[in-house]
């Protein structure tokens, strides 16, 4: 996929949840309470911020792994498998939970 058609479907994402909005021109995100807590990579990768306990769950339950950003491991992030990306509802409901995670972490 390239990056410009995860850019859309990414934003189609955050545009449908509440609370927040993306920001970032080149580095694509969401950020909230000091936190980024969702990303789109130079690889056209989306990744979300969830607790350790549910990003073991997401990483068992859709055969995936930790979510990687310019090389690096980045910290309680989940890659989302681009065949979830098509269920909206299914992304809207993992962006509003890392959301809501990351405003239960003390403000940066």
């Amino acid at each position: 996929m390239t990056w410009e058609a995860a850019l859309n479907i990414y934003d189609a994402i955050v545009e449908a949840c509440n609370g927040f909005e993306r920001k970032g021109k080149t580095m694509i995100y969401t950020s909230s309470n000091g936190y980024m807590f969702t990303l789109l990579n130079k690889a056209a990768e989306i990744g979300v911020r969830l607790p350790k306990d549910k990003a073991t769950k997401f990483m068992e339950t859709y055969d995936t792994g930790h979510y990687y950003s310019y090389g690096a491991k980045m910290k309680d992030y989940v890659l989302v498998p681009e065949s979830l990306w098509s269920d909206k509802n299914l992304m809207v409901s993992y962006f509003e939970q890392s959301f809501a995670y990351v405003n239960t972490l003390p403000p940066k």
